[in-house]
């Protein structure tokens, strides 16, 4: 998976959280997907320009993929 398809997921992901639940599902996207992030050393500034939501949010993503350390999301 490339940075563009993980920004198509990430703006989705954003677009069809609930009302005042985006930054939550920005989280989420962290924990998903950090093992492919890591491991393909992609970066999250690219994945997060390709989304189309604020670059400011890259902060975000990066807490996320640092939590997927510690928890595993619930299907």
């Amino acid at each position: 998976m490339d940075a563009r398809k993980l920004g198509e997921i990430l703006s989705d992901m954003y677009n069809r959280a609930p009302h005042g639940r985006q930054v939550t599902m920005i989280h989420l996207f962290g924990i998903k997907y950090a093992d492919v992030i890591l491991t393909n050393h992609l970066s999250i500034k690219e994945i997060v320009g390709f989304s189309g939501i604020n670059h400011s949010y890259a902060t975000e993503v990066n807490k996320g993929i640092n939590l997927s350390e510690f928890v595993i999301p619930k299907e």
